[in-house]
């Protein structure tokens, strides 16, 4: 989708279709959202299937719906692909299961991703980057949204336990479950692809964990210290550990190639803010911060109301969906002045929620911002600018903002 929006028009609320994967794929759902947020903060849509959710749209909302689980819980699926289907692995997938199990998990996986944790990562991270970057510099036309898919698996791989050979594979399969209706990804139908993907991850991870228990070899990785995880008393059963194991490799390869592209692309289209970057390289962690607000690459997330629940002016009905709009929240003029200008200098770009909200908040978040700020301070080192060699190609997607293509064409920074 646009994350630059285009003039304000006329937008029909009757007639909004958020389920219209054209307004994503080359639409701009921003204008969308900006009537939505100002005029119907809890939007009721109904689809032709007969499936129904509620939408909330405003900062405040969107963190209510994500933070508080005794209103919205995520035991019946969390994600909008599974709108009307409640999902099989509710309560076992750290990411469908509420407190206090949820926490329990979490804390023991998350021990391993703190700040602290994983900053003895970053010379590795920064070798990883200039690598990455290497063959920008050479001259040629260089799809950064195309080569980006690769690359939190080539610095988390390491960290996980999973060889090389098989990050090609994974990046592909964890695109195909967050983008099933794009070209790019698509087998077959929408359910087919998403049938194949969630099959073939979590039987990699069940794989994965039957050789090394075979073996006795342990590594360090995160993938061995998930199978020592204990939730409460008990240790995770062979089937957490392959749908937890799931869940994390979609987390590390799903939306940083998309922060990294539409980040770039906002730097291309605004040549200024590039060498005000340039110029103080201690704006890089802020440029990352407007980074993820701007992209919102996780663009939503669903909860169900465990009761009827008064909000945003209405009232959704027990058991009802709700989708809370990251993408809509991270350019509400209640919190971000001026939302839709890109500008690295922001002085709260830190309040953006592209991470999630609340229990559920981004529990990789830690190593995604030291990725993406060593990228950006490698990037604005070694290229003195970057221009656009063609156009760019968005996801058809309605979960992830992001592309599929974006050509560009890198000169050397003289130093």
């Amino acid at each position: 989708m646009r994350l630059t929006p285009g003039p304000a028009r006329e937008v029909d609320l009757d007639r909004v279709d958020l389920f219209d994967l054209d307004l994503y794929a080359s639409g701009d759902p921003h204008p969308v959202w900006d009537v939505m947020r100002a005029k119907a903060p809890l939007h009721h849509q109904v689809l032709p299937d007969g499936r129904e959710f509620w939408s909330v749209t405003r900062y405040d909302d969107v963190c209510r719906v994500l933070g508080d689980h005794r209103e919205f819980t995520s035991e019946r699926g969390t994600v909008v692909t599974h709108l009307g289907v409640d999902d099989v692995a509710a309560g076992k997938l750290m990411t469908s299961t509420d407190p206090p199990r949820h926490t329990q998990v979490r804390r023991a996986i998350g021990a391993r991703l703190t700040a602290r944790a994983v900053a003895s990562w970053e010379d590795r991270i920064r070798g990883t980057i200039a690598r990455f970057l290497q063959p920008a510099l050479e001259g040629g036309t260089f799809d950064l949204a195309e080569q980006a898919l690769l690359l939190p698996a080539m610095v988390t791989g390491p960290l996980l336990g999973i060889p090389e050979r098989d990050w090609a594979e994974l990046v592909q399969l964890t695109a195909m479950v967050t983008a099933p209706s794009d070209p790019h990804f698509q087998h077959g139908s929408e359910a087919a692809t998403l049938a194949i993907s969630h099959h073939e991850l979590v039987t990699y991870v069940t794989e994965w964990v039957k050789r090394r228990r075979a073996s006795g070899d342990e590594d360090g990785s995160l993938l061995d210290h998930l199978m020592n995880v204990r939730a409460g008393e008990a240790p995770l059963t062979d089937e957490e550990i392959a749908l937890d194991g799931y869940s994390i490799l979609l987390g590390a390869n799903v939306t940083t190639p998309h922060t990294v592209s539409g980040t770039v692309h906002a730097l291309i289209e605004r040549p200024e803010q590039y060498a005000k970057a340039q110029a103080d390289p201690s704006l890089a962690p802020n440029l990352v911060e407007e980074g993820l607000r701007w992209t919102s690459a996780a663009c939503n997330f669903m909860r169900y109301a465990v009761s009827d629940t008064r909000i945003g002016g209405g009232t959704i009905p027990a058991r009802g969906a709700v989708v809370a709009w990251i993408g809509s929240a991270n350019r509400d003029e209640s919190q971000f002045a001026d939302p839709h200008q890109f500008d690295i200098t922001r002085d709260n770009a830190k309040r953006q929620v592209a991470f999630g909200f609340g229990p559920h908040f981004c529990v990789g978040a830690p190593l995604a911002r030291l990725t993406l700020r060593v990228f950006f301070e490698e990037l604005l080192q070694r290229c003195g600018s970057i221009a656009l060699d063609g156009e760019p190609r968005h996801l058809r997607s309605y979960f992830i903002a992001g592309m599929t293509h974006l050509p560009i064409v890198v000169k050397k920074r003289m130093t």
